[in-house]
């Protein structure tokens, strides 16, 4: 007589749907590349990202510069290379605020509900209505003002290199893009975790005096955690096109360093004379973000629950 099935979980579910998709598999595998090459491609290549060369000047791809050089002489794919780990990083960075700030809020708003619930939405809302390109830049413009306060302390009274006080500025980007980001975050989680109140293990948990805290830490968020992973990787995009934006306006990563933003910026600028400066950053960038949202896409169809099993 056979035994029972063996159990299987949603996770491992959702796993081998995921594998299925070729788009999203493809999208993991060429970000995987591209970060392993940002990672340790600046250190394979015999050039700096801020070393010059105004001898060399501007010259095409050839055989001492794969992707050639700017008007300053640097190297295009070792600065290619480093402002990927920017770009990259400024990514992950702001959406893992946007997390920080919106998931918990979201949770307390829908757990509680009521008049806490509605006065939380209610400030949400008002964000909402902010002009928000216009709220970033003036966010963006602060920072950099206290980033520039903050490195000229630190050398002056801290001892503190110059190079390492001006990374304050970056951080600050972090937070600034990030602190924008959560409402849409929030609102998600707002959303499951209402849906979530009336089932029967919360419940459960609430007739056993559970802590408030517990329920929704340990029961309540890592119930939403499919809607919340899917998001994110939607959202990682959209931060990124918002550095790459802000490097644009002149409000992003300073120079020395670089991002892909900020090397568009640079290559619009001289792309009727120089149009590799432009190529390498826009398809890095646009390769990124394609990828990004075949990742999302996938794991949004992967993580649904109302998915039919195979």
């Amino acid at each position: 007589m056979p035994g029972p099935e063996p159990g299987t979980s949603l996770w491992r579910d959702a796993w081998l749907r995921l594998r299925k998709n070729h788009m999203a598999v493809a999208g993991f595998i060429v970000l995987a590349v591209l970060s392993l090459a940002c990672l340790i491609g600046p250190h394979c290549t015999p050039y700096s990202y801020e070393e010059q060369n105004l001898k060399l000047g501007a010259v095409g791809p050839n055989a001492q510069h794969w992707l050639g050089t700017d008007s300053l002489g640097r190297d295009q794919l070792t600065r290619l290379l480093s402002g990927g780990r920017i770009s990259l990083l400024v990514g992950l960075c702001a959406t893992t605020v946007a997390l920080l700030i919106g998931v918990p809020y979201g949770a307390v708003a829908g757990y509680f509900g009521g008049k806490l619930d509605a006065l939380m939405m209610r400030v949400v809302d008002i964000l909402y209505a902010l002009p928000f390109t216009i709220f970033v830049i003036l966010l963006m413009v602060l920072a950099k003002d206290v980033g520039d306060f903050i490195q000229a302390w630190l050398v002056k009274h801290a001892g503190v290199k110059e190079d390492l006080a001006g990374r304050w500025n970056l951080l600050l980007l972090f937070a600034a893009i990030g602190v924008v980001e959560w409402l849409t975050m929030a609102r998600i989680v707002r959303g499951q975790v209402q849906s979530l109140r009336k089932v029967e293990f919360i419940e459960a948990a609430q007739a056993l005096g559970l802590r408030r805290r517990r329920i929704i830490l340990r029961h309540m968020v890592p119930n939403v955690l499919g809607p919340v992973i899917v998001y994110a990787t939607l959202l990682v995009p959209a931060v990124m096109l918002l550095e790459a934006f802000l490097s644009f306006l002149g409000l992003g990563v300073q120079p020395p360093m670089s991002s892909w933003g900020s090397m568009i910026k640079d290559g619009a600028e001289k792309m009727e004379e120089y149009p590799w400066l432009l190529l390498a950053p826009g398809l890095a960038l646009a390769a990124t973000l394609f990828c990004l949202n075949w990742l999302g896409d996938g794991l949004r169809d992967a993580l649904d629950v109302r998915a039919s099993k195979d």
